[in-house]
């Protein structure tokens, strides 16, 4: 079995975010996203069901045609073909681990 220990795996760059894939197969992804503040994955579309967990730090989250604010322990599910993103926009660091299963 394997842990996954989130202090360890948490890493910054100041030039881009950084993503790491803790987990990768058919079933199930999960990526880890840090970013500095002001970095920002752009709203986009995935055909695939997904749930942003916010890890540390506070920002601005939008899935569809909503944006609304998120903070440390807050999960955002988010349905295949739906927009979505986030950003680091609230003046501090953001960690979000992404988990994307399938849809059946």
């Amino acid at each position: 079995m394997d842990v996954l220990d989130l202090k360890k795996l948490i890493k910054f760059q100041p030039e881009k975010i950084t993503r790491e894939m803790l987990d990768d197969k058919p079933e199930m992804r999960i990526a880890l996203m840090c970013l500095e503040p002001g970095q920002k994955l752009t709203p986009h579309k995935a055909p695939m069901r997904l749930l942003m967990y916010v890890v540390e730090g506070k920002g601005s989250f939008t899935v569809g045609e909503e944006t609304f604010e998120a903070d440390e322990k807050t999960g955002i599910p988010c349905d295949p073909m739906v927009e979505h993103g986030f950003a680091a926009d609230k003046g501090e660091r953001l960690v979000v681990m992404a988990i994307v299963t399938p849809v059946e």
